[in-house]
């Protein structure tokens, strides 16, 4: 994926700091918003991993920092839910203008309230999910308790959330006592509603989901998240999410064919500097993920790079397999390909620069399930030695690398 920084103007002229996050050919099929939890940012763990996740099933997605937080201008002090909800207006205006309308917006904590709002008027959204969603603004409140009587009195009061300071003012909590978000989503039709939250939240109770799903019109989803706190400060709660929502949303967008490239080249891998290992691969008109193990400094999402070749591989050799069974109406009913991968040593080896150089030997085993006779089962192991990727890894390939 790529991740450009940009900004955009809210409707009282301040900049907005965001990243759009793009899918690895760079052509995202929809956009996605993404309005991160009360007092957090976009750099926040949850936003991170879920817009990676919508990015790697091809869609381009913003994410910003709200009026007064992280990098964007203004004093959070003097803003309140209403302006949220405008800044997300905001963003969909600024994708509609620059690229293309949105049409999924996906919300954390408040996030997701404002973006149930947001997306009653902005026609273009096809596809709200929210995550530990309060299913009434006002729910925020009991965040600021310790401070209320201090706001009535001086009309503000220093409040700490999340360990860290904010002002909040009198004018804030008003406007969330206006709010009223379930008669809102109740005349919302033609969009479609996915409910993520956990049973075990002890900021926004579970019962704020129940009522957000009874309120909205089908198509409607609800998904527990058994285990994950608020914040889904876990990475594996705020992957799984990711991973849920993106392929939750492809149902409800349009996505075009995708043009194929127009070079040779339809292998691309994709490594951001805070991701470690985790690399991005986009194949043809595939994506899949490749990493390295917990024990050798990764995070252990995806095959590694020899695992990838052994499988390619072993792939491989069941279609050759299977190709030459099929052609001569022998009874293989199934193929098991059993590959190993190891650096050995290689005694005849003539372009060794040293006696402890080691090459690499891969051990395949395969076992074959049917009604065959011994002659066929020895044809069908020679004939796995004719498959490509076999002739290409016995062969010396040559690999030219260039700046692009």
């Amino acid at each position: 994926m790529s991740i450009q920084k940009i900004e955009f103007k809210n409707s009282s002229g301040k900049n907005l700091a965001a990243k759009l996050e793009l899918p690895i050919n760079c052509r995202p099929h929809n956009f996605a918003i993404f309005a991160h939890c009360f007092t957090c940012n976009k750099n926040f763990n949850a936003v991170r991993f879920i817009s990676a996740a919508l990015a790697a099933k091809g869609f381009g997605v913003l994410s910003f920092d709200f009026t007064g937080l992280g990098e964007s201008e203004g004093d959070f002090s003097d803003t309140n839910f209403s302006g949220s909800v405008d800044d997300l207006i905001c963003a969909a205006e600024f994708l509609k203008q620059n690229y293309q309308a949105p049409a999924v917006i996906v919300g954390h904590s408040l996030g997701g309230a404002a973006s149930l709002l947001a997306a009653h008027d902005f026609a273009e959204i096809k596809a709200v999910a929210t995550i530990g969603s309060p299913s009434a603004a006002q729910h925020v409140a009991h965040l600021l308790q310790n401070g209320i009587s201090e706001i009535n009195e001086k009309g503000a009061a220093e409040i700490n959330i999340g360990g860290r300071p904010f002002t909040i003012k009198k004018q804030f909590i008003e406007d969330l006592q206006e709010q009223n978000l379930l008669s809102v989503v109740r005349t919302m039709r033609g969009k479609a509603f996915l409910f993520l939250h956990s049973p075990q939240d002890e900021t926004v109770s579970i019962d704020n989901a129940a009522e957000l799903y009874r309120a909205a019109f089908h198509p409607k989803s609800f998904i527990s998240l058994d285990g994950a706190d608020h914040l889904l400060s876990r990475r594996e709660d705020a992957l799984y999410v990711g991973d849920l929502i993106a392929s939750w949303a492809n149902r409800y967008v349009e996505i075009p064919p995708e043009k194929k490239l127009s070079t040779t080249s339809q292998i691309v891998g994709y490594l951001r500097a805070d991701e470690k290992f985790t690399t991005r691969i986009k194949a043809g008109e595939h994506q899949l993920i490749a990493d390295e193990p917990e024990s050798f400094g990764g995070n252990n999402f995806g095959a590694s790079p020899y695992e990838l070749v052994a499988a390619g591989l072993a792939a491989c050799t069941a279609m050759t397999l299977r190709l030459y069974a099929d052609r001569k109406k022998w009874d293989l009913r199934e193929i098991y390909v059993h590959i190993s991968h190891e650096k050995s040593h290689l005694e005849d080896c003539l372009n060794c620069d040293s006696a402890n150089s080691k090459i690499d030997t891969f051990t395949r085993e395969l076992e074959l399930i049917g009604n065959l006779d011994e002659e066929q089962r020895q044809r069908l192991l020679e004939i796995a030695d004719k498959c490509p990727v076999h002739r290409t890894l016995e062969n010396t390939a040559r690999i030219k690398t260039k700046l692009k």
